[in-house]
């Protein structure tokens, strides 16, 4: 069981609201930094945590498979995956590539993400 996944941004307010925005995912938790700075937004993600963190460094873009973890895999139903590659693309993220089952997409800062309604075992 995965209790969280962690994906920096440099404008973690702008990366967090638009997983929010787009995927229903509810914010859970805000941290500040000592400076009194935003660090970090937790979105809830099915039983785990989405933890979108600050950095500084920007997105390596990564196509197709790579070292460590490289996807962020949304579940969804066959209807929800046409209105979301119409709503996305509509604000400036079309879908990059298509399988028979998911479509990859980028989020604001290049991190590569996927909705897929791939049938997975119970």
């Amino acid at each position: 069981m995965i209790h969280h996944l962690a994906l920096g941004a440099i404008d973690v307010e702008r990366v967090a609201g638009f997983y929010s925005d787009n995927f229903g995912l509810l914010e859970v938790a805000r941290h500040l930094d000592t400076a009194g700075k935003l660090r970090s937004i937790w979105l809830k993600l099915g039983t785990s945590i989405l933890m979108v963190e600050r950095t500084t460094q920007r997105c390596r873009p990564v196509d197709g498979v790579d070292m460590g973890i490289f996807l962020l895999a949304l579940r969804v139903d066959t209807v929800q995956r046409i209105e979301i590659e119409q709503r996305l693309s509509k604000l400036g993220h079309p879908v990059e590539s298509r399988t028979e089952h998911s479509s990859y997409f980028r989020d604001p800062e290049g991190n590569r993400f996927a909705i897929s309604h791939y049938p997975v075992p119970d």
